[in-house]
This record gives structure tokens, sequence and C-alpha cells, in this order.
């Protein structure tokens, strides 16, 4: 398949790329700074900002499918889904927080107590974007939600796919490694099965 992977220099977006060459993808890497991307076989590096939505379309245009790995505070991706509809690319997967998993129905875990001021700053946004994509009636998109802990560590493609509600494990720990959540996104990439949902993944 062919990849357009927004934000390849990322701490997922890494991990993505890893995983979507590995399995013998086509990737192009669309990152501020093209310099960052190492050239590697499978690997298209393509320098371009999100606002300018013209030059994305041009570079989405003809790939399979668009996975977008950005920060919600710093971009809106609001960008990204008109020049997908401008390029005809429907299929684009959007990585978020997991600050808008629900903790209890209708309750979710950016509005519980004890919730750190400091991470709202970045959460905030990547809840409102999910809100947003939500109303996209034209894209087949997919929402992607990590556990609370995403650190770097193992890929042992072992993990649970969720929907809206935060994945605890046996210990009551909400967590997944970054090579894990790559796994996920590529399976979700290569056989759809959450078309204009958002789902999670953890342990």
């Amino acid at each position: 398949m062919k990849i357009a992977l927004i934000g390849a220099t990322g701490n997922i977006g890494t991990k993505v790329l890893n995983e979507a060459l590995q399995r013998r993808h086509q990737v192009t890497g669309i990152v501020r700074n093209a310099d960052k991307l190492e050239a590697r076989a499978g690997l298209t590096a393509q320098q371009c900002d999100l606002a300018d939505e013209k030059n994305l379309a041009g570079l989405i245009k003809g790939h399979n499918a668009v996975v977008v790995s950005v920060r919600h505070d710093l971009n809106d991706v609001r960008h990204v889904y008109s020049a997908c509809k401008a390029s005809g690319v429907k299929r684009v997967l959007v990585v978020g927080g997991a600050a808008s998993l629900e903790v209890a129905p209708g309750v979710m875990l950016i509005d519980t107590p004890g919730f750190p001021e400091q991470i709202k700053v970045q959460a905030t946004p990547a809840v409102e974007a999910l809100k947003h994509i939500r109303t996209e009636k034209d894209l087949e998109w997919s929402f992607v939600s990590p556990s609370i802990m995403i650190t770097p560590g193992e890929r042992t493609g072992k993990f649970r796919i969720g929907g809206d509600q935060l994945l605890k494990d046996e210990k009551g720990d909400s967590k997944i490694s970054q090579e894990d959540f790559a796994v996920a996104i590529i399976d979700e990439v290569e056989k759809p099965k959450h078309i204009r949902k958002r789902f999670t993944v953890g342990y």
C-alpha cells in the first residue's frame, strides 16, 4: 500500500514509519523538516506545512491512506481533512490522546478530579479534534487513542482493542508500548475495522 504519514519524525510517527516499512509498504513521510528523515528503502521524504492545503493535497494524492500523528495543540488537523478531500484520498487515520476516553459512562478522563492541568494544554485540542472528526461525512476516518501510559518498549503484537472506554490491565494499569500502538495503527490501515469510529489500544 501507499501510505502518507504526516508527522513521521515524532515519537509515535517514527514507530508507525518503522512498522509500515517493515511490512513493505511505500511510505511518504510528510514533515516540517525533511532533513530529519533518514533515507530508507520504501520511504519518500516530503517537506510541507499542514496549513499549505494545496501543497499537502498534491503530496497526499494517489495514496491509499493518510496517517496523521502530530501534536494537536500545535497543529490544526482540519487542514489535513481539506487536503484529503481535494486529493481524492478518503481514508485517514488520526492519532489522538487518551484524555477523551471514558472512565465511566459519559465521563472523559480529562474531566476527572486530579487530571494534571499542564497536560490539559495538549489534551484539550485533541479532545476537540475528536469532536470535529465525528462530524466528517466525506472521509473514511478513524481516530485512535492510546492508553494513559504510552512509552518506548517492546513490540509484542499482543494487545487489546477497545472503543470509547479506557482500557486497563489486570493490575489496573492503562498502558501500551509505542511499538505495539504502531502495530495496531498499521493493522487498521491494512484491514479497516473502525471506519468513522474511534478506537483505543491497550494491554
